[in-house]
């Protein structure tokens, strides 16, 4: 059997596979499953400079969890709670991968592959692209798990209009409602994603580690310490910082090394 999530590495750079191309890609429990595993699996690695998210193929990056699936795994309240802690320690994962994590979309990005998407810090998509969250149609609800970080992109009146209408729309309108980041032509997702992917690996590991951290917190509504603020100045006691200044005084590319 193939596997469900493909992880491929070059260098410090980490691609993940949404991998059920005959069904464009449809999220299983299995497939949360691996897909969780292999985030909690990169997160921990610190030769890691960059993550890809994609789906199999060029048709669909994801259309949501597989609805035949539903009979067996989520017929009922308990099942789905079940089902649900699956879900939720893989967006978890998402949401604590220290790591940059790119989301390269072909096509279908709807319900869950929304919310994966969603977790991803960079999200670029083609023309074609088409987004939406219709589980009102299946008489279901998205999770405050599942819910969060659509409003986090989007805000409250947006998310709810997502919702509550059950659309499907365009890349353009992803795009003027922050879902995704920057459209392209079709034909040039994956340059776009590798332009992308290679600006990040460029900087300093570390650096993009801490941007992330302190992003995620300070939309917390605790306030910050003066511990978390003296955090801020750790990167001066780094050798990344130094070869970056002098990397730029002598006028030349620095190499970071992430320490």
């Amino acid at each position: 059997m193939a596997e469900l999530v493909v992880l491929e590495r070059d260098g410090g750079v980490a691609t993940v596979t949404l991998n059920r191309p005959e069904k464009l890609n449809a999220l299983t429990k299995p497939l949360w499953r691996d897909l969780g595993a292999a985030i909690r699996g990169l997160s921990s690695d610190e030769s890691v400079r960059c993550v890809v998210l994609r789906g199999a193929g060029e048709r669909s990056f994801s259309p949501g969890n597989d609805i035949s699936e539903f009979r067996t795994e989520r017929a009922d309240k308990a099942m789905a709670i079940r089902y649900g802690q699956v879900m939720r320690d893989t967006l978890q994962a998402l949401e604590q991968c220290p790591h940059p994590v790119v989301a390269r979309i072909h096509g279908i990005c709807v319900g869950g592959g929304l919310e994966i998407a969603s977790l991803c810090d960079i999200r670029i998509c083609g023309q074609s692209s088409r987004f939406g969250v219709p589980i009102k149609n299946l008489g279901l609800v998205m999770s405050y798990h599942e819910l969060a970080p659509l409003v986090g992109l989007v805000g409250p009146g947006v998310a709810g209009e997502i919702l509550l209408e059950g659309r499907i729309f365009d890349a353009q309108e992803a795009l003027a409602k922050r879902l995704v980041t920057r459209v392209v032509p079709d034909d040039r997702v994956a340059d776009e994603v590798g332009s992308t992917v290679q600006r990040i690996v460029e900087g300093a590991p570390l650096a993009a580690r801490w941007h992330k951290a302190f992003i995620r917190r300070i939309q917390e509504p605790q306030p910050l310490s003066d511990a978390e603020h003296e955090v801020c100045f750790d990167c001066f006691d780094t050798e990344d910082f130094r070869e970056g200044y002098d990397a730029f005084l002598a006028k030349r590319k620095p190499v970071f090394r992430g320490l």
